[in-house]
């Protein structure tokens, strides 16, 4: 054995710390020094997205999943469909968000009754002035919820396509631009159909998540009712302090769109939408506006996380919100029980995630 693989043997059994030692410090010094850091500075974001969290679990007991979902629909400039049934607290969780901000709050109760200038505005002839004036409806505002939107027709569901698309109205042949940000909470009770009007493929297409929201487990109902008892006459939302401006949320919308995108991860998404539109399963699948919500939503994701990018992770926690209320299952599918959740999860698990 030549001295070079007598000294090659006796390194491998020198111990951890003797070959350390051995190794050049200057070489450890260098690599100590080097530091990974965020292209972008997303501290202040984050520490944002934890206040309105701590505000907001105040009030609600769980529902982290809505929470997260809300928070991301208003980083990626969206709108969210929340679903459930009567007093799993769709309503107050919404309002517990507007009043987490410091911008204005508009609360519309849909009814069959309700006429598109109810919520858009409308010209009021001004007698002094002679002319006509334009009286803006409640849709004027920072963020609107819309309790019951399938309560309304069609044609009151149709006066929002315009506004939650293009953030304007046109009213007698003039346009009105609404103040950034604006952002459409809407909620739906999914069991009782009677007086409900089914929402349009279009209306549901604006929408950038649906949120379907399911019953406490034991534990939160418990704490639920603790908090209640402890409550005595005191109002829910008195302790909900506002501290996000209109200028804040603005910035950190701009701030989302310039999250990182590799060309692979935008293939990814790619392969999700267009196997949606080829599944025996599915008689409607996504169009390319849902391809775009995923970009939105998963750049929104990240950025909530700390991340300057996006990973498959983002997208894959993005997909099903932002899909299963944009495709449609086959009648013979629906017969069986399949829902397009299912569809939706079973597509994920087939498309190859890019290395």
């Amino acid at each position: 054995m030549d001295k070079k693989e007598e000294s090659q043997e006796h390194s491998d059994f020198l111990p951890k710390s003797d070959i350390t030692s051995s190794i050049d410090n200057s070489a450890l010094e260098t690599n100590n020094d080097l530091q990974f850091k965020n292209r972008l500075d997303l501290t202040e974001l984050q520490n944002s997205v934890q206040k309105i969290k701590a505000e907001i679990g105040k009030v609600i007991v769980g529902q982290k999943d809505m929470v997260d979902m809300l928070i991301a629909s208003l980083l990626a400039k969206g709108h969210s469909l929340i679903e459930g049934v009567p007093g799993v607290a769709k309503t107050i969780t919404a309002k517990l968000l507007a009043k987490s901000l410091s911008v204005d709050f508009s609360r519309i109760q849909f009814t069959p009754d309700l006429m598109p200038s109810d919520i858009l505005g409308t010209s009021v002839f001004n007698l002094k002035d002679s002319e006509f004036e334009f009286k803006k409806g409640p849709i004027f505002s920072n963020m609107i919820l819309i309790d019951e939107i399938n309560r309304a027709p069609a044609k009151t569901q149709a006066a929002l396509f315009e506004v939650m698309e293009e953030q304007q109205i046109t009213i007698d042949g003039n346009k009105y631009k609404l103040d950034a940000p604006f952002m459409v909470l809407a909620t739906q009770n999914p069991i009782e159909q009677e007086g409900t009007y089914r929402l349009p493929e279009a209306q549901l297409d604006r929408f950038l998540f649906k949120i379907d929201i399911d019953y406490p487990n034991l534990d939160e109902e418990i704490e639920i009712l603790s908090r209640e008892h402890k409550l005595r006459d005191t109002e829910k939302t008195e302790t909900i302090s506002s501290f996000l401006t209109a200028k804040q949320i603005t910035s950190y919308q701009n701030l989302v769109t310039q999250i990182l995108v590799e060309k692979h991860l935008l293939k990814y998404i790619a392969e999700l939408i267009v196997a949606t539109r080829s599944n025996q399963f599915l008689y409607l699948g996504a169009s390319p506006r849902a391809s775009i919500a995923i970009l939105k939503s998963s750049k929104a994701f990240a950025a909530m996380s700390g991340r300057d990018f996006v990973t498959p992770e983002d997208i894959k926690r993005a997909a099903i919100p932002v899909l299963h209320h944009r495709v449609i299952v086959t009648p013979e599918r629906e017969m069986e029980g399949v829902s397009s959740k299912q569809i939706i999860k079973q597509i994920i698990e087939t498309v190859e995630i890019p290395r």
